[in-house]
């Protein structure tokens, strides 16, 4: 959308009127064409001729009413997906801080949206520098949107330390909800979805992410993992070896483009259907660990601790052949021959 000129510049006035009480310059490789000067905070000249002595403490600004910080998902492939708050938002918003601003301008031109405010980067690198140029905007009023390239800012994307800053600062921060890659993957995975665990990117090295899925061998809830195209046969390999190859999985690959793929089998048959050139963003579903019965020492241990515990022979053996489905007549015959032996 293209407004006339005379409304262009009202708009531009008042976005940098904005930025110019939150103390916010406009400067930088980034600003979207915009100058971003306003006045400064407190809006008065001093005047030589006036000496009240020393000047006290400022007192801290509070905020005006309204200003805020959205998080706001983006499409994970289809921009048609786009929540219908998004295209209103980026166009009004005082700032937009996007993890990639030449992905935004792309996500822009599908919408057909004209932001009026700043558009400014904010990725891993400069998050942290970032989020004091936000706390200021949305400190004076402004409304600022955080995006990432695709789903929700802060899930595996830039946005923790911005949420860590705007909470210290007492600044409200929302979410407008949309589309998940987790979620998505999770509800077509074909794997039990009543509960479950994210787990984001494993490592890189393989030393470390056999750690941390050795940490997860026996986790009962469905795992959901985000993982590149080059690094997924390995990461599968791994994952077989470590988790055992007859545990199923999904591999759910550019879920929502034209190029849409949901390949569904044990990790042993993934290992060798990820042998090839495999492109697009990848999200990895893997069933939880069964339940492990105990074996009939570990269930005997467990009658002979609780009789240790002061509990009869006979109670003892009912409840924990009642626990783990064993007969409650062996595992009695059981302690009582422990006992003599």
């Amino acid at each position: 959308m293209t407004d006339s000129d005379d409304h262009g510049r009202e708009e531009e006035e008042s976005a940098a009127e904005r930025l110019g009480e939150a103390g916010v310059d406009g400067s930088g490789p980034e600003r979207d064409g915009r100058d971003g000067d306003g006045p400064d905070v407190d809006g008065d000249e001093d005047d030589p001729e006036e000496d009240d002595g020393p000047t006290p403490p400022l007192a801290p600004v509070a905020p005006r009413a309204g200003g805020r910080l959205l998080l706001a998902a983006t499409p994970i492939g289809d921009a048609r997906d786009a929540p219908a708050r998004l295209a209103s938002l980026l166009a009004t918003a005082d700032l937009v801080a996007a993890e990639d601003t030449r992905r935004l301008r792309r996500l822009l031109r599908a919408l057909d949206v004209q932001p009026r405010g700043r558009v400014v980067s904010c990725h891993e690198h400069n998050e942290a520098a970032r989020a004091e140029e936000v706390v200021a905007v949305v400190r004076a009023g402004g409304t600022a949107v955080l995006v990432s390239d695709a789903g929700m800012p802060s899930v595996s994307d830039p946005g923790f330390r911005l949420v860590q800053a705007m909470v210290a600062a007492d600044l409200p921060v929302s979410a407008v909800p949309g589309p998940s890659a987790v979620l998505a993957a999770l509800a077509v995975s074909g794997l039990p979805t009543d509960r479950f665990t994210f787990e984001g990117f494993l490592p890189r090295r393989d030393g470390e992410r056999r750690r941390v899925l050795g940490e997860l061998v026996d986790e009962r809830r469905t795992m959901v993992f985000f993982e590149s195209p080059h690094r997924l046969a390995a990461s599968l390999a791994v994952m077989a070896d470590v988790l055992g190859g007859d545990r199923r999985a999904a591999v759910c690959r550019e879920l929502t483009k034209t190029y849409e793929e949901v390949v569904r089998d044990d990790l042993d048959g993934l290992v060798a259907w990820s042998d090839r050139t495999l492109l697009g963003e990848i999200t990895l579903v893997v069933a939880g660990a069964r339940p492990r019965r105990p074996g009939p020492q570990e269930l005997l241990a467990l009658v002979l601790a609780r009789t240790e515990g002061g509990e009869r022979l006979k109670d003892a053996a009912r409840a924990v052949a009642a626990e783990h489905g064993a007969t409650s007549r062996d595992l009695y015959d059981a302690a009582v021959a422990a006992r003599k032996g």
